[in-house]
């Protein structure tokens, strides 16, 4: 399996290699930058050269970013949106820097304005972003998990944002485990985890699928509840993450989100995927 964590870039970018590989990961997620604020520090030219060359050396790939908290690109606030546009612009830039090849991405809530809307502004900022960029980093749009307002929390949505955008070929899909199962994807018995690879199939289609968050829920099937839990102590549960890591979703590269706290450590939480992948 390809799989790792979402690792820290205190100190400098280039340490969260040294992170992921002390973790055990073969693959991993960051922020290029910190995640609540907008204007970014600079990438220096030192931080980035030895980012390169340590993710080269230890043979992790794919590596993925993840832009800000901040962004709404569905937002109907001018400000709000402007911004959001500049930081996912930034981010792209800032991918091609580090060699990183995808980036993903919230998509944000139309506030009440309507989904229509929404994913029309959403589709706008995508298009602008990827013809500037003039790159080759491939955005993935990750699934929200049905609260109100929010876009994409509907697989079919994220399959007509990517028909609808100019560049189809540089968006793609991550789904994120939590926010699937929040959203009413069930995945904690066989015959519901079929119904969803059948959606996702019929939806997305798994080569679209380059990205999966694997989160447990602590909200429960529907609940529109964006709560990550630790693997297999959430509503999912064990038995769920056995069926998920069994299934095609494990072909997929995964990346843990699961919280920081004493309950368990990123390494423990690696050892249960691999315990429930095996049994």
């Amino acid at each position: 399996m390809k799989i790792g964590f979402h690792v820290s870039i205190s100190g400098s970018i280039d340490l969260a290699v040294d992170r992921a590989v002390a973790l055990g990961c073969n693959t991993f997620q960051i922020f290029t930058r910190n995640p609540r604020g907008w204007r970014p520090r600079p990438l220096k030219a030192e931080e980035v050269e030895a980012f390169i060359e340590k993710k080269s050396r230890a043979g992790l790939e794919p590596v993925y970013a993840h832009t800000p908290y901040l962004i709404n690109l569905a937002s109907p606030r001018v400000e709000v949106y402007k911004r959001s546009l500049e930081a996912l612009m930034i981010d792209l830039e800032r991918c091609r820097a580090l060699e990183i090849p995808y980036l993903v991405t919230h998509l944000g809530s139309h506030l009440g304005t309507g989904s229509g809307l929404g994913i029309e502004r959403l589709i706008k900022a995508i298009n602008r972003a990827l013809a500037e960029a003039e790159n080759e980093v491939i955005i993935l749009l990750e699934n929200g998990a049905g609260s109100a307002h929010q876009i994409g929390s509907k697989l079919e949505d994220l399959r007509m944002i990517m028909d609808m955008v100019e560049r189809p070929s540089q968006v793609a899909v991550c789904l994120d485990t939590c926010h699937a199962f929040a959203a009413g994807y069930e995945f904690r018995t066989p015959l519901g985890l079929e119904k969803t690879l059948k959606t996702i199939e019929e939806s997305i289609g798994f080569e679209k699928l380059r990205l999966v968050h694997l989160n447990d829920s602590r909200g429960g099937l529907g609940s529109g509840v964006d709560h990550h839990e630790h693997i297999g102590l959430g509503e999912i549960g064990e038995e769920g993450f056995q069926l998920i890591l069994k299934s095609r979703l494990a072909e997929s590269p995964m990346i843990l989100e699961t919280p920081m706290d004493n309950r368990r450590s990123d390494i423990e939480n690696l050892r249960k995927v691999k315990e429930l992948a095996s049994s």
